[in-house]
């Protein structure tokens, strides 16, 4: 899949209501702001995953829900969720 900005934005809401178990409604988009990573992993890789050292293009999708900040990172290829609980994932690829 090739996202766009408003459907990475989507697929992040979706990802982030089911992992709070929320109803979609209940994630808010604080910001969406586009920005170049360092490397192919858009700076968040997930554990022991190795990513090449090119700029990448793309977006910081920032969401609010049950009174915390979330950051998911994506490009055209990719979803990722920025240090939740302490880690990355990779949502979609």
């Amino acid at each position: 899949m090739k996202f766009s900005k408003e459907t990475a934005t989507e697929r992040a809401k979706k990802d982030l209501s089911d992992r709070l178990d929320i109803d979609v409604s209940e994630v808010a988009t604080a910001s969406i702001s586009e920005k170049e990573f360092s490397d192919m992993s858009l700076g968040s890789p997930a554990e022991g995953e190795m990513a090449a050292q090119m700029i990448a293009s793309g977006w910081t999708i920032k969401l609010a829900a049950a009174g915390k900040d979330y950051e998911y990172r994506a490009d055209k290829y990719q979803l990722r969720l920025h240090n939740f609980k302490g880690a990355n994932y990779v949502i979609e690829s």
